[in-house]
């Protein structure tokens, strides 16, 4: 596999020696490759700039700029990178600040590397990766917001409802255009209105609240 053909990712980390496992496990993957690092959010921003990476791997809990704040800076830089939040917090607050905030995903640092090398080769291929054991906690963050509870309380349409379960099997918009026959711009028209329809901010917010959904049912 060609060097241009691989993931690039982006490692944003304080902790040197974490760091450098990661560098180790991103090596042992044929299809990754790392193209920068750094142990700051500021310095982190920067070469997600200068580097334009497919994936980026950002520590939620670093000195100066921490990992939200890291985040919403690089969701204001115009990168199509997937960010995935890579941390020990399993708590409820910072699993939902960081999705809300535009993750794409949500892994522990102390799941198996071989968990955390699988999750990262959903994540290039545009699915939400969330370790296991916090589905059912963001599922219970979601539960307790007055939203509507089922498709048919959000006035969801059939095409929104497709779309949506589409995106509970952790579908890019990329992926769900290409599925359905449509353009990336309907898609995205269609998850607008859904997110709307159910209260919540993001696709990943959808994607538990139509698993969760589906569990009730």
């Amino acid at each position: 596999m060609s060097a241009e053909s691989k993931t690039s990712v982006v490692v944003i980390d304080d902790h040197p020696l974490f760091r450098k496992g990661v560098a180790d496990l991103i090596r042992m993957e044929p299809s990754l490759r790392l193209v920068g690092e750094a142990a700051d959010g500021e310095s982190g921003v920067r070469v997600a700039r200068e580097t334009d990476p497919d994936l980026i791997l950002l520590d939620l809990n670093m000195k100066g700029w921490n990992g939200l704040q890291t985040l919403e800076r690089l969701r204001a830089l115009d990168l199509d990178a997937r960010v995935i939040v890579l941390t020990v917090s399993d708590s409820e607050e910072d699993v939902v600040a960081a999705l809300r905030a535009g993750a794409d995903g949500y892994l522990l640092k102390d799941m198996e590397p071989e968990d955390i090398l699988a999750s990262l080769r959903r994540a290039t291929q545009g699915r939400v990766v969330i370790s296991e054991r916090l589905t059912e906690l963001l599922a219970h963050a979601l539960r307790e917001d007055p939203r509507p509870r089922r498709p048919e309380q959000a006035g969801l349409t059939p095409r929104e409802e497709e779309i949506l379960a589409l995106i509970a099997k952790g579908y890019s918009n990329k992926l769900v255009a290409r599925e359905l026959g449509l353009t990336v711009g309907t898609v995205k028209v269609h998850v607008k209105h859904i997110l709307k329809k159910l209260g919540l901010r993001t696709r990943v917010e959808a994607a538990v609240w139509a698993i969760n959904s589906q569990a009730r049912g």
